[in-house]
């Protein structure tokens, strides 16, 4: 079968590449293990393909269900509010990319540095270089891309599937996340 490919393949991740994410009980499974997660929300989960649900649907009820962190980047942060839900800081990807390798920042809520972060709706080129730059700087850090389009250099991803086949994970995360 091979390694899976790069949604973008100009890009050469290196040796060290993402582990696949068969099945979305590994996200829910690696979301209660951590012990300070936070979630990175892009532009990219309120302009879906108009046939599906918008990802940010299933993002609030997940950052509800574990009171996690969440970062709004660009302007979202208007489509968090017009749903009832208040994200913890907005700023954009590559700022909260720096901070999360800066060793010496103690968290979105002053708690301590995170040991998970999971990102989604990010522009791929974007979420790409963030997540290089977590994977060679910050190497305590677990990285999960929630986007549909393989990421090699987070420690988990998605493979690329289909929008059906990332809208049901993505409802499956949101519900066993509820139901905590």
């Amino acid at each position: 079968m091979g390694l899976p490919q790069p949604w973008q393949t100009a890009e050469v991740p290196g040796p060290k590449r993402a582990n696949v994410i068969t099945k979305p009980e590994i996200i829910t499974a690696m979301i209660r293990k951590a012990e300070r997660p936070l979630l990175i929300v892009g532009h990219k989960v309120v302009e879906a393909d108009s046939s599906i649900e918008e990802p940010i649907d299933y993002v609030i009820p997940l950052a509800k269900s574990l009171k996690i962190p969440v970062v709004a980047t660009a302007h979202l942060i208007g489509k968090f509010l017009e749903r009832g839900f208040q994200p913890d800081a907005s700023m954009p990807v590559v700022d909260i990319g720096n901070r999360l390798v800066d060793p010496n920042w103690k968290g979105l809520r002053g708690e301590g540095q995170h040991d998970l972060v999971l990102i989604i709706g990010v522009p791929y080129y974007m979420e790409w270089l963030v997540l290089s730059a977590l994977k060679h700087f910050a190497p305590n850090l677990k990285s999960i891309s929630m986007d549909r389009f393989y990421q090699p250099n987070a420690t988990w991803s998605f493979p690329n599937i289909s929008i059906e086949d990332w809208q049901r994970s993505l409802k499956l995360i949101a519900g066993r996340m509820e139901g905590n």
